[in-house]
């Protein structure tokens, strides 16, 4: 280990041993070379089993001990932990859960187990308000209530919300049965972890003189039952080091508390704090147009990125027509900059705040034949909701599409099970009819009741009187607008949700079916349902690379992630995206919670993924749910002073004689490649 390597506020960092040290560290400042050199040090002067270092995944777990390893060697780390908070908490608790009650082999229950013991627990009741329990959102209120070390027998329901009231029924019965079969769930790692600390405290105190030196990566992404875990740990020896960036907690929506790293020294008198400013990844620019954005968050320790490198390119912005031509932008930007500076694909990040903003995208990607992958999320077309609502266009298109025919039939439920199904599929057969047929004389099909046949007439009456709008010319937006209205997709996506952001996304999704709808249409007005489908099933012509988050990252190929996905990652160049009221920040933020400071972090995490370049951009108008809307800029783009970003107007840098050659080469290859 080369402390030379270091710059003077990481040499503190790893020097500093003893007594608590919060290390705030930047984007890109060099914290994992901090962390892994501190651990190094630590094993110059005790034994590894009294050093823990904690993370918040397998991966980044496996990647620090390896780091370690290669400056002390394996023996020298032998003995050392270095895992996830709840790795281990099942370390502790196979030695010590007899003392709770269970037995050492305990299992540890997946998300598929545990869904199915609620469901049993709440099959056949209904709603005071209508309709099934939905066993999902239970179990994530339950979830949600052991994250902030709340028992069973301490959670009190809002009786105001009816699935609070039925969580606070069934989770001390979801417990009892877990118990009763040995199992816990993973949120129950911690929980009881915590509770074994508590109410035996000779076993604390064994634990606490065993781990005498305790390290935290990502530090501001910590719930309160792993703050609470690492208070009792350190309480003996006060040796704890964080290392953390508040200006990079994004992860409030899942649990993480912010007030962790904030009060640091509050709840941790004495401890010392080390900041690590300078910057090893992004261009003085870039960094620069970051510090004035973060600057306006009140809540966050005050620090400011620096570089010793140039100042680099300019951070432009860019304010498109509409969305369609936002994408057509980001891929004319990513054509010019691959020839100007030979990069490859895989150089260029397209980010943006959801997931639903990647269809236009992923469109114009295709037109031009660019490769892409896309992270922390399924491809546009192959995500359920959009599955089911162009199965229905596919169908009034083609009735003898029986494929899509039969995912349709009874979403949303109409009275048409399984089942009957089966008999309608099976007459199909015997008949040698087409199901569509079969569908227009199911009162002929023995065993089908009268609701069931009524169930079909009204489906095939809805079919035929859209298919007979669908031929109407001009008609296409308005008649998918309605078909959907009338078939209430939305409020099916709500009804079936196990939280309301997970409904918003899929809702959002949905309203992009439509906006792809609308944006064929304006430019193909003449043409009808069909040649919109004909455009779906082109771009499904060839399927982007699949696999794991690394795996796709080595691709050769343009990268597309939601700012949530993209922490931890750097590309030299970046396109941010959606950057208007209601996009980024978003909408919900802002009406559920007035507080920006989370979003803002977002927008910042999101720029200082930019190594070289860094283009942000938005549109005056932007489609929803196949209507025109005008759109504002967002107040992140308007808290950077104008000295620090470039306005790009609408019309394409010039391009030298040589690119223009170039491009156009690889422009004809494409087209040759399409053909072939």
């Amino acid at each position: 280990m080369d402390l030379s390597l270091l710059n003077e506020p990481q040499r503190q960092a790893v020097l500093h041993t003893e007594g608590a040290l919060l290390v705030l560290a930047g984007a890109g400042s060099g914290k994992t070379r901090v962390i892994t050199c501190r651990i190094a040090y630590l094993l110059r002067q005790v034994a590894a089993e009294q050093i823990v270092a904690l993370t918040f995944t397998n991966k980044a777990a496996r990647e620090m001990r390896d780091r370690v390893i290669e400056q002390v060697g394996r023996g020298k780390a032998k003995g050392l932990i270095v895992s996830t908070f709840h790795s281990l908490g099942v370390r502790i608790l196979r030695q010590e859960i007899e003392q709770l009650g269970y037995k050492k082999n305990f299992s540890i229950y997946p998300a598929t187990d545990q869904l199915r013991l609620v469901r049993d627990m709440v099959q056949g009741r209904q709603l005071p308000s209508g309709g099934n329990v939905d066993p999902d959102r239970v179990l994530w209120l339950i979830s949600g209530a052991k994250n902030e070390l709340i028992d069973a027998d301490r959670y009190v329901a809002n009786p105001r919300d009816e699935y609070e009231v039925i969580a606070a029924e069934i989770y001390p019965r979801y417990q009892r049965s877990l118990k009763a079969c040995n199992a816990i769930d993973f949120d129950d790692i911690l929980l009881l972890t915590i509770r074994l600390f508590e109410q035996f405290p000779e076993v604390l105190d064994r634990y606490r003189e065993q781990f005498r030196y305790i390290m935290v990566d990502e530090y501001q992404d910590t719930n309160q039952v792993q703050y609470q875990m690492l208070r009792m740990l350190s309480s003996a020896h006060h040796n704890l080091c964080v290392v953390g960036d508040d200006d990079q907690s994004i992860y409030g929506w899942r649990g993480a508390k912010p007030g962790n790293i904030l009060d640091f020294e509050k709840d941790f008198p004495g401890s010392r704090v080390i900041k690590l400013e300078q910057n090893y990844r992004s261009t003085g620019n870039i960094l620069a147009a970051a510090n004035a954005l973060i600057v306006n968050n009140q809540d966050r320790h005050g620090k400011r990125l620096w570089t010793s490198g140039a100042d680099g390119a300019d951070v432009v912005y860019r304010c498109c027509d509409d969305g369609e031509d936002e994408a057509m932008a980001v891929v004319e930007a990513i054509h010019r900059e691959r020839f100007r500076q030979q990069l490859e694909y895989r150089d260029f990040a397209i980010l943006y705040r959801t997931n639903g903003q990647s269809r236009a995208f992923e469109e114009q990607l295709r037109y031009e034949n660019i490769p892409y992958v896309l992270i922390g999320g399924q491809q546009f077309f192959d995500r359920k909701e959009v599955k089911d609502a162009l199965a229905y266009l596919k169908v009034m298109a083609n009735p003898q599409d029986e494929v899509n025919l039969l995912r349709i039939l009874n979403y949303p439920k109409r009275g048409i099970g399984e089942t009957t199904a089966e008999r309608l599929i099976q007459a199909s057969v015997t008949q040698q009819e087409p199901l569509w047929q079969v569908l227009h004389h199911s009162a002929t099909i023995e065993g089908l009741g009268e609701k069931t046949i009524e169930a079909i007439d009204g489906f095939i009456q809805l079919m035929e009187r859209y298919q007979r709008r669908f031929r109407q010319p001009g008609q296409l937006v308005t008649t998918a607008q309605e078909l959907f209205r009338e078939l209430e997709l939305e409020e099916e996506l709500y009804r079936h949700a196990d939280d309301p952001q997970k409904a918003r996304r899929r809702v959002e999704n949905l309203h992009e079916v439509v906006n792809a709808v609308s944006s064929y249409a304006d430019r193909e007005p003449l043409a009808g349902l069909e040649g919109f489908l004909e455009k779906v099933s082109l771009l499904d012509r060839d399927e982007p690379p699949r696999g794991s988050k690394e795996e796709k990252l080595k691709q050769d190929a343009v990268v597309l992630m939601s700012l949530h996905s993209s922490k931890g990652l750097e590309f030299p160049c970046v396109f941010l995206v959606g950057m208007e009221e209601g996009s980024l920040p978003h909408s919900k933020t802002i009406e559920e919670t007035n507080d920006v400071s989370e979003e803002r972090r977002l927008c910042y995490v999101g720029m200082t993924r930019a190594r070289k370049q860094l283009m942000m951009l938005g549109a005056a108008r932007r489609k929803k749910y196949g209507r025109l809307q005008p759109r504002e800029v967002s107040r992140f783009i308007r808290e950077l002073p104008e000295s620090l970003i470039s306005h790009e107007k609408g019309d394409k840098a010039p391009v030298s004689p040589e690119e223009q050659e170039t491009m156009a080469n690889s422009f004809f290859s494409n087209i040759q490649d399409m053909l072939n």
